[in-house]
């Protein structure tokens, strides 16, 4: 039956049929996992002056919270293959629900830093994400699947950022004072992240052709991890794009609000505001780029999904450099919108090309890509901690690293081991 089949055309309003069900089950899974990730974020200037943190101790928060994401979607896409999407994505929202619940105990640097290191397990969702939309959609149109589904759930970073300071207002509102505030304001993504666990586990199937178990998916062979594909070039150009990418996406959704607090005098409140304004792009922004990137796919084959990164990367990091040299708020507005639009559809340029690399190791090429993000998240953390290195400085030599890695993406030929034909891409490859 044609429902059994990866879906060939993309109604983005249709709940219709398992596919789409799925769809947009994984997007808001991902949301709500971002939402939670980041939710602390823009109540750190609060945070900051209750524990008395230091720059430092600052930048260690930062990169705790995207520290565990890197073995965490290694391991994700791993256990995709091995007991479906649907029962690993279940798992992670109760699990990961556990330390968002609790963070509210923290009373120490130390003890907020190691909540805010089991938080960023929760940055593997990802991973689950992905996977799940590659396994209900045809090449055709899996750039596009993929980038909608990452670029909205990518949302929840913006969403929390305007969200959360209102959240934390109301507690206010009713008697308690900031220190109780912004602890019991995390108690809400958790619940929402135990609702999302019982919604996957209700509505969505592994594959459109059912649950790994009902069509005999041998879960021994999926055991096997094909480390050849660690041999493969492309599959690192791919993390070293996403990790400037996704990673100063990350990066800047921890530390914009208070970069606009500081360096421009904003409230908290409205820094929020305008650090939300950033994620909000993802409405639109990598979905962009995966629709783009495979119509270039279409028309150009895998070297046009490569052009086509490389020179959003370029435009990426010449946009964030302009941001780093913003004379006045409004110049920096206008520049930040100018290298989120590129960083974010680099993000769905990046998983246009992810899924035809090696379409037998989804999964866990998927959690490498997926992971080195997040390793770029880690290492761009550490310019942040500087004493001798300010914000801006921070943002102007990270510009600079993008366009190199830019380069490499261009001089890489992701077709060099199969050339593809671009007439392949509009046919199903799935065995």
């Amino acid at each position: 039956m044609e429902t059994q089949k990866p879906l060939t055309k993309f109604n983005i309003f249709s709940l219709k049929g398992v596919q789409m069900r799925t769809f947009h089950i994984t997007w808001l899974m991902f949301f709500v996992c971002f939402f939670g990730w980041f939710g602390l974020a823009p109540l750190m200037p609060t945070i900051r002056a209750e524990l008395a943190l230091s720059k430092a101790q600052v930048g260690n928060i930062i990169i705790a919270s995207v520290a565990s994401t890197i073995m965490a979607r290694l391991l994700i896409g791993k256990l995709c293959d091995i007991f479906g999407p649907r029962k690993t994505a279940v798992w992670l929202l109760l699990i990961g629900s556990i330390p968002v619940i609790t963070v509210g105990l923290a009373n120490s640097y130390q003890t907020f830093l190691l909540f805010r290191l089991a938080i960023g397990v929760i940055g593997a969702s990802f991973v689950i994400t992905q996977y799940h939309t590659s396994m209900m959609f045809a090449p055709n149109i899996k750039g596009t699947a993929n980038a909608v589904t990452g670029g909205w759930g990518n949302l929840g970073g913006g969403v929390t950022n305007m969200v959360m300071p209102v959240i934390f207002a109301t507690i206010i509102g009713f008697g308690y004072t900031s220190a109780e505030a912004w602890r019991y304001a995390m108690i809400i993504p958790g619940l929402m992240m135990w609702f999302t666990a019982a919604i996957y586990w209700k509505f969505t199937k592994d594959t459109p052709q059912g649950n790994f178990e009902e069509i005999g998916h041998s879960r021994k062979e999926a055991q096997k991890t094909d480390w050849s594909v660690l041999a493969d070039w492309r599959v690192w150009a791919l993390t070293l794009s996403y990790a400037v990418c996704f990673g100063m996406e990350i990066t800047f959704d921890n530390i914009a609000s208070l970069h606009f607090v500081d360096h421009y005098g904003l409230t908290q409140a409205n820094a929020g505001f305008w650090a939300g304004v950033f994620g909000l792009m993802n409405l639109f922004a990598r979905a962009l780029g995966g629709v783009v990137s495979d119509k270039v796919g279409v028309k150009f084959g895998m070297r046009g999904k490569g052009m086509l990164l490389a020179l959003m990367l370029l435009l990426e990091g010449c946009g964030l450099i302009l941001f780093a040299q913003a004379g006045s708020f409004v110049f920096a507005i206008i520049s930040m919108l100018t290298f989120a639009l590129f960083l974010k559809m680099s993000n769905g340029a990046t998983y246009g090309i992810v899924p035809f690399v090696n379409e037998k190791n989804v999964g866990l090429i998927s959690g490498i890509v997926g992971a080195g993000g997040n390793l770029g998240g880690m290492a761009l953390g550490f310019l942040f901690k500087s004493e001798s290195i300010s914000y801006t400085q921070a943002f102007q030599y990270i510009g600079f690293a993008i366009i190199a890695v830019s380069f490499v993406i261009f001089i890489t030929r992701f077709n060099a081991k199969e050339e593809l034909d671009p007439e392949k891409l509009l046919y199903d490859f799935t065995e």
